[in-house]
């Protein structure tokens, strides 16, 4: 059996355990999509948004890309927090980042000349941003750990004073942004959205 047949046979196992366990569960699933948040997260593989907190399909609508960045110019980004918040109804909305994220890692080394690198530019304004803080952290690990809360903390900015949500508000649409971490080494989520508040209160233009 090859790799992907393996999926395949795992796929049906799956499938016909979710259906014993709750029977008509993909009935449901087909006939409404209702998910209660938005999380926007890193590509990374280890981090599985539905398994991480421990939900079923349906209750996460989901959006990830190298570093969890949320970019003005980004459409794919947009559409999908547009779409969220104004068509599935979502008001929470969670940008998770994670400590060990290979993204912000290259983002704290001299670019190579690849595409990644225009991608990770936004990163990299932030750290330029936030250098005389980064600099004071010796340690390189720590001092990548602290660059991966800022980066989420920038990001929900982001997400917080995006169009789409400034519009929902004034339409009195509650749409609330959090800012969380994740642990790759002990599994656990910390909630940082304090360090968001931090962030936004500084000058306009700082992210």
């Amino acid at each position: 059996m090859t790799d992907l047949s393996k999926l395949l046979q795992q796929n049906r196992e799956w499938a016909a355990r979710m259906e014993q366990e709750r029977p008509g569960f993909f009935h449901r699933l087909r006939a409404q999509q209702r998910p209660r948040y938005l999380w926007i997260g890193c590509s990374d593989s280890r981090v599985p948004a539905n398994e991480i907190i421990d939900l079923p399909p349906g209750e996460v609508f989901v959006h990830r890309n190298v570093a969890n960045l949320v970019v003005h110019s980004d459409l794919n980004a947009i559409s999908t927090i547009e779409f969220a918040t104004r068509v599935l109804g979502v008001s929470d909305i969670i940008v998770c980042g994670h400590y060990g994220c290979g993204g912000i890692a290259a983002a704290l080394q001299p670019p190579q000349d690849r595409i990644v690198d225009h991608w990770l530019r936004h990163v990299r304004d932030i750290a330029k941003f936030y250098r005389e803080e980064l600099e004071t952290i010796d340690d390189p690990d720590a001092r990548a750990r602290r660059l991966c809360e800022l980066n989420v903390a920038v990001q929900a900015v982001h997400v917080q004073e995006s169009p789409v949500i400034i519009a929902l508000r004034e339409q009195g649409q509650e749409v609330r942004v959090h800012g969380w971490i994740y642990d790759v080494g002990d599994g656990l989520l910390r909630d940082i959205t304090s360090l968001v508040e931090k962030v936004r209160a500084r000058e306009p233009g700082c992210a």
